[in-house]
């Protein structure tokens, strides 16, 4: 609860010092973003990684001047491990072929102050595939870690989300996905819920999450989450 209050107030400061600097980076070199919130649960592939608890989180993104390349450093809180500070370094590209939107990066996450002998970083490839027509929006999404954190050796995720607009603030989705680990629990994930603009900065969320893993616990277990964000 410490690194989540820490992680809150430090939250606006950020918010600043990175809006100012995306307005002066804004140019032909390339140009930064900045985003943040708060959830009851922080679900990660259908799974709480907090144990059921509220989270807050940041991330900040400096993309090319043509969008093609991306890097995102960024910290969510969590409870794993004995930790509850996860960090991230992602970069990627984002190609467009054959009227498809792809998404391809490479993520270095790390779990701060974990217990003595936890496995606490990781490696994670992710690739994406979207598409728009009008209203509807689709992604296929496959992650891949080689050795994931804590017991969990390496895994991987397929998850396919559809969406679709039903005015200019409100997004419905739903998403099914599968989960394969070694060391660890095989299961199908879902979730479904509704994002809606209360600005053109601030997004708030509400989804339902579940798994078809029977697993004692929070971390597996169904949960409705609402969470809010907010982007520069």
């Amino acid at each position: 609860m410490r690194t989540l209050t820490t992680a809150l107030a430090a939250a606006p400061l950020l918010i600043l010092a990175t809006a100012a600097s995306a307005q002066d980076a804004a140019s032909s070199h390339g140009r930064w973003s900045f985003s943040a919130g708060a959830a009851s649960d922080n679900r990660s592939k259908d799974v709480s990684k907090s144990d059921g608890d509220p989270y807050a989180w940041a991330a900040a993104e400096w993309e090319s001047a043509d969008g093609f390349f991306y890097v995102s450093p960024g910290v969510e809180t969590i409870k794993a491990g004995g930790s509850e500070l996860e960090t991230e370094l992602a970069a990627g590209i984002r190609p467009q072929w054959g009227g498809f939107d792809f998404d391809l990066n490479a993520a270095h996450k790390w779990r701060v102050d974990a217990d003595p002998g936890y496995d606490a970083d990781a490696w994670e490839l992710t690739a994406d595939m979207k598409r728009s027509i009008g209203p509807a929006s689709a992604r296929l999404r496959l992650q891949y870690s080689p050795d994931g954190t804590g017991s969990v050796k390496s895994w991987t995720w397929v998850a396919l989300r559809g969406g679709w607009d039903f005015t200019d603030k409100l997004n419905v989705s739903a998403e099914i996905g599968r989960r394969e680990q070694d060391n660890s629990v095989d299961y199908t994930g879902y979730n479904i819920g509704a994002t809606y603009a209360l600005t053109r900065n601030l997004d708030a969320e509400l989804r339902w999450y579940g798994t078809d893993a029977k697993v004692p616990g929070e971390q597996y277990a169904d949960a409705l989450v609402a969470g809010i964000s907010v982007s520069f």
